[in-house]
């Protein structure tokens, strides 16, 4: 008698933990229903106010680095194509490629007197140069993003953080943290590389002559043949 009371409560129990086990599935459904339904709300509220304030959005490089952040909070990115629904609606498909080509053309020519390596500032000014005009459309968030969009083309352009100065690397090839040190000794010289700097971070002469040889390969380091100093012409124009 006890074991047909006992069958009886485990069944009940079993039936309560599917009700409770589908009615858990029901508000997990409906739940994630809600969230889908105020995403595309958010997402139409975001192509209005992108629709509204395309012209703004295009000229004024601050509103364009916000709406670019609030794009990426919800997962939208308006630069994965160029063809897609958001840069025929905005444009900016087309602006960050022109860039891109802007920036890869300013490397190129600016490459056989820095040896691939150029400072953030350097390049907006080069950009305004070749665009036959003053581009103060353009800033660092919008040429980052550019930047960002030719990795596609392999590891010839990346951004390098040298101490304070942000700099572009347009030559394939790994700045290791030595170079990279070296770089910033220089930057903060005017652009020559003080070797007594060396021996006060107790780097030994095989290591020295590693790093400044690697620079020179890449002809990103100078050697003033008068006198024997080593310049970096990349951060060397800085001073002048």
């Amino acid at each position: 008698m006890r074991r047909n009371v006992g069958i009886g409560a485990v069944k009940k129990q079993n039936a309560a933990k599917s009700r409770l086990t589908q009615k858990g599935t029901e508000i997990a459904e409906l739940q994630l229903k809600n969230v889908s339904q105020q995403m595309e709300t958010f997402k139409k509220s975001l192509e209005e106010f992108a629709a509204k304030y395309k012209s703004e959005i295009k000229k004024n490089p601050e509103f364009r680095s916000k709406f670019q952040t609030m794009c990426s909070k919800i997962g939208v990115d308006p630069l994965a194509s160029s063809k897609g629904f958001w840069a025929q609606l905005l444009g900016v498909g087309d602006f960050y490629y022109e860039l891109g080509v802007q920036i890869i053309e300013v490397c190129l020519a600016t490459r056989p007197s820095n040896g691939g390596i150029i400072t953030m500032t350097d390049l907006c000014s080069e950009l305004g140069k070749s665009s036959g005009k003053t581009r103060k459309d353009v800033q660092p968030d919008d040429i980052t993003r550019a930047i960002n969009k030719l990795s596609v083309l392999g590891d010839g352009f990346k951004m390098v953080k040298v101490g304070k100065i942000v700099m572009i690397q347009s030559v394939p090839g790994e700045l290791s943290t030595d170079h990279t040190t070296a770089l910033d000794i220089a930057s903060n010289n005017n652009g020559k590389l003080a070797f007594d700097t060396f021996n006060q971070l107790n780097w030994n002469g095989l290591r020295i002559s590693a790093v400044v040889d690697g620079l020179m390969e890449q002809g990103m380091l100078w050697v003033d043949e008068v006198d024997g100093t080593h310049w970096v012409p990349a951060l060397f124009h800085r001073s002048l």
